[in-house]
């Protein structure tokens, strides 16, 4: 009989010998892997009592910050809107009133904005795109978990810092290291 192609494979009724046949050898070897790592370090950290430091490349969530005068250092301008790949900022511009100075750094501020945190794929383009350095990634804050999905946008309310921080620029948990167990 000719094939069409030429993958076809001879098999071989070989018969399995005794030890094959008792499966006993397999077994053992199997039971060996698993009593090893009875024996190994656990690399399971136990959160949230114990945390992991974050290294200095790590991005968190995101914070709007204030001037050295407690003002909101965004403008409004949209370029971390423009720069953002998954499309997760969005803001609309207003004008400062008249006895808003103390509020805002600049005559134009966003009235709104937003980050969908579902969206955003926390690359820190909009951290690098800001010119008036207003937005950062912070270094020690996950993304929360929760049930319903629209308390993940974070609007001025949760993205605004509550205090203020002269030293804005550092971000970083340090060295990639974990706190020793508690007991």
């Amino acid at each position: 009989m000719k094939s069409l192609t030429n993958r076809s494979k001879l098999v071989v009724n070989k018969q399995m010998t005794f030890m094959e046949r008792i499966y006993l050898p397999v077994i053992a070897k199997g039971m060996l892997v698993t009593l090893k790592h009875f024996f190994r370090k656990s690399v399971t950290i136990r959160y949230p009592e114990v945390k992991r430091l974050f290294a200095a490349a790590y991005r968190g969530l995101h914070v709007l910050k204030k001037d050295e005068n407690g003002a909101e250092r965004c403008t409004a301008c949209g370029l971390c809107a423009l720069s953002c790949p998954a499309e997760a900022i969005t803001m609309t511009a207003a004008e400062r009133q008249p006895g808003e100075e103390h509020l805002y750094k600049e005559e134009k501020y966003a009235s709104m904005y937003e980050i969908n945190m579902l969206r955003c794929i926390f690359c820190g383009l909009c951290e690098e795109a800001c010119p008036k350095e207003a937005i950062f990634l912070t270094n020690e804050e996950l993304a929360p978990s929760v049930y319903d999905r629209k308390d993940l946008i974070f609007g001025k309310d949760k993205l605004v810092e509550k205090e203020h921080n002269p030293d804005g620029k550092v971000r970083g948990g340090g060295p990639l290291t974990e706190r020793l167990y508690h007991g």
